[in-house]
């Protein structure tokens, strides 16, 4: 599979690892570097609020962004200002983050890392790495050859291709359910499960329908069911975090980056170019027209049940009918650059990240419904 479908702004994060796959394989310098970077704790920079963001969740009234470098940052005030954690083991970038309740916490990352915090995002420490999640894939692959050798020889294969790239592989998706139950997802449909808080991980990518390996993004969970979306138009929907994973139709063959659940059996799916459907009743998805040529990068819905949508274009969207119709917002400080997440802070702000660090935006913001 090309790195060429591995689309969004995770590419500005990804030169290293571009670079060797592109190539066929992965130089033995850009594994080392990963390696160390992988055990190198993150340093403390005075303009981390102003790095590459990637991703952004509330604990609670706090705020928890992560992004290049190991930067994690926190705010205790809505997002008006922001400080470091206290303590971030590794270096690698992260790309996304998780909280199941106000304390704990994981992100997740370059070189296969998933990091897990106690105490509200303070303080972290690693839980895996892309070398032990490619050990472990490959005992599964061992595993499974052994109980079905007539189907399997491929993955075994594959996962002895894993052990000897080294800590290389991304994850780029994680959802916990609540503190015991998560799941983590990644490059080349690497997907890991735990069932006690991360203290122990097993693979599951087999158990998805995902037998191409894609690349997976995003993970969209809650009491209903748990879908995962990803490229050349996959999404695969399971009803609980453990149980089987089945694909389901796609409206699009391009890239998924994220789901928007809007209401009971109402999601909203988007990604590249702009591409956004939703889904009615009986099953049928329905384009969602944003004259939005950018991809579409995060989504939220909002405490006032409507929907915001951003994009690597640097737009934000507004939609008050459960995402049928979309404006695209004029918002002063908005500058073009591309924007990665969106949440929305407990006094109503909402909070963005991206290539040019964190944007906070006054809830003025989404009163105005004629802003275009």
């Amino acid at each position: 599979m090309s790195y060429l479908n591995f689309h969004g702004m995770r590419w500005l994060l990804c030169v290293v690892w571009l670079s060797g796959v592109l190539g066929g394989a992965v130089p033995a310098v850009a594994q080392s570097a990963s390696r160390d970077l992988l055990d190198i704790p993150a340093a403390a920079d005075q303009r981390a609020e102003h790095a590459v963001l990637m991703a952004i969740t509330r604990a609670g009234d706090r705020l928890v962004a992560v992004g290049e470098r190991g930067i994690v940052l926190l705010s205790d005030d809505n997002g008006v200002s922001w400080r470091q954690s206290r303590s971030v083991p590794s270096s690698v970038a992260l790309t996304a983050v998780s909280f199941a309740g106000v304390e704990d916490g994981w992100a997740v990352g370059h070189g296969g890392v998933v990091l897990h915090s106690k105490d509200g995002g303070e303080t972290w420490h690693k839980q895996l790495d892309g070398t032990l999640a490619a050990q472990l894939e490959f005992r599964a692959a061992q595993a499974q050859l052994a109980s079905a050798p007539q189907g399997e020889q491929r993955r075994l294969n594959a996962a002895q291709q894993l052990v000897a790239d080294g800590a290389d592989k991304p994850f780029l998706g994680v959802y916990f359910a609540d503190p015991q139950h998560g799941l983590v997802v990644g490059a080349y449909g690497l997907a890991m499960l735990t069932d006690d808080a991360g203290v122990h991980w097993r693979s599951v990518g087999s158990e998805l329908d995902n037998p191409g390996g894609m690349h997976l993004y995003a993970i969209l969970g809650d009491s209903q069911d748990v879908m995962i979306a990803g490229e050349q138009g996959t999404l695969l929907r399971g009803s609980a975090l453990g149980q089987p994973f089945s694909r389901i139709q796609s409206p699009y063959h391009g890239t998924w980056f994220g789901a928007v659940r809007a209401g009971p059996g109402r999601d909203l799916i988007f990604g590249l170019k702009g591409n956004a459907f939703r889904l009615e009743q009986a099953n049928q998805w329905q384009p969602v027209e944003t004259e939005e040529h950018a991809s579409f990068t995060a989504g939220k819905k909002l405490a006032d049940d409507s929907l915001v949508m951003v994009s690597e274009g640097g737009r934000l969207l507004h939609s008050h009918d459960q995402g049928r119709h979309f404006q695209t917002l004029t918002v002063v400080g908005l500058d073009g650059s591309a924007i990665t997440d969106v949440t929305q802070a407990a006094d109503g702000a909402l909070v963005l990240t991206g290539a040019r660090g964190i944007k906070r935006l006054n809830t003025t913001t989404l009163n105005d419904r004629n802003a275009q």
